[in-house]
């Protein structure tokens, strides 16, 4: 009985780690652009960057 019990948590565990590296190798990887948001001149969060405006009234 100890011995069909120990072989079933060993299982457990072989199979928990096998899906963990299942999840690692499908995942998108997510990295910082993913996350990044930004809020535009009416304060709403979008995921595209603001567009850079170029003021030439500060060429004095």
């Amino acid at each position: 009985m100890k011995k069909q019990l120990e072989k079933n948590r060993a299982k457990k565990k072989e199979d928990k780690a096998q899906r963990k590296q299942e999840r690692q190798e499908n995942s998108s990887g997510g990295g910082l652009d993913g996350m990044m948001a930004y809020v535009n001149e009416f304060g709403e969060i979008v995921s595209t960057p603001p567009e850079k405006k170029n003021n030439s009234n500060d060429e004095d």
